[in-house]
């Protein structure tokens, strides 16, 4: 009974030293994998490649130059930064520098023409706030036909300085008048703008240089020369204020586009074919009273001094720019 008893009792303890053993290296088996797992997954996780490249920022050199000091003298200050700057291990500053070529977009705007008409508004202003009475006369002699239409002309024709400076003035914006109307035309190309616009000045201005002269010495060989020279004022008076009228327009047709632009164009012609139709009625009526003539041969003089020499400047735009009509 005693011996079973023991035996019993030795089995039981045998059972539980061995479930003790088998728990402990379980244990020690798992949280060693487990280590082992974290120290893995950390060294993995840690571990960043990064490419090599070229650049000289982030580029070490390999070989470091030589440090020199002269020996026995005193070391400069820019001597050692200079030196310190050359054995930089991450800065490459005895590199020569890269150029980088780039393409520089230039910008063609109208800046030109921009200056040209705050150049013309400018010379206005000064000219209006110069001679103001010349001015008033002016506009006085244009809007209404007074009494004193004679000594109004005779004022003005004592002031030929302004009077003419507003024939350039009116040379100047005819001139650049025509230019856009070519170019709305498609007969001139942008790049040729300004030259044609020297050209326009220059035909306005011998056309009617020639005109000036031809009418005073016409006047001097037929013995009218009050009906020639009442006709070259009415002219220069009329082509003033169209020099004047067209300058707000210059303006809209320069940097207005869709239907401000067309009808600034559409506008402008209405006003200079007014002006012109005035202008030869006025002329007309001043004649008529000095001189006796036929209608008829006013006509003819009018297709022959006044549209013929525009139709010849046209013609030869195009023949010049090589352009068939």
């Amino acid at each position: 009974m005693n011996w079973s008893f023991s035996l019993v009792l030795l089995l039981l303890f045998n059972a539980t030293v061995a479930f003790a053993q088998s728990g402990n290296d379980s244990t020690i088996i798992s949280s060693g994998d487990s280590v082992i797992q974290q120290t893995k997954t950390l060294h993995t996780d840690s571990l960043v490649i990064i490419p090599a490249t070229d650049d000289s920022i982030i580029k070490k050199p390999h070989d470091d130059s030589v440090w020199y000091f002269n020996r026995g003298n005193p070391i400069s200050i820019q001597n050692l930064s200079w030196q310190i700057l050359q054995h930089h291990p991450y800065f490459n500053f005895t590199a020569s520098p890269k150029t980088i070529h780039t393409d520089v977009k230039q910008f063609h705007g109208k800046e030109l023409l921009f200056y040209v008409l705050a150049s013309l508004l400018l010379i206005y202003a000064l000219l209006r706030r110069t001679f103001p009475k010349y001015f008033n006369d002016l506009f006085r002699l244009f809007f209404r036909t007074t009494l004193k239409q004679l000594q109004i002309r005779e004022q003005l024709m004592q002031t030929p300085l302004p009077s003419a400076q507003l024939n350039v003035f009116f040379g100047i914006s005819v001139g650049l008048y025509m230019s856009f109307l070519l170019l709305h035309g498609h007969l001139i190309s942008e790049d040729n703008f300004w030259q044609m616009f020297v050209y326009c000045v220059a035909a306005l201005s011998t056309i009617y240089l020639v005109k000036f002269m031809s009418l005073k010495v016409s006047g001097w060989l037929f013995n009218i020369k009050e009906a020639t020279d009442s006709y070259i004022f009415i002219v220069f008076v009329i082509n003033k204020m169209l020099g004047l009228v067209l300058l707000p327009f210059l303006i809209l047709i320069a940097y207005t586009q869709g239907y401000i632009f067309s009808i600034s164009f559409v506008l402008s012609w209405i006003i200079i074919v007014g002006l012109l139709i005035y202008r030869f009625a006025l002329t007309y009526s001043v004649v008529r009273k000095q001189v006796k003539v036929n209608p008829f041969h006013f006509f003819l003089y009018l297709c022959a001094f006044e549209i013929a020499p525009l139709l010849l400047i046209y013609k030869g735009l195009l023949l010049f720019f090589h352009i068939t009509a």
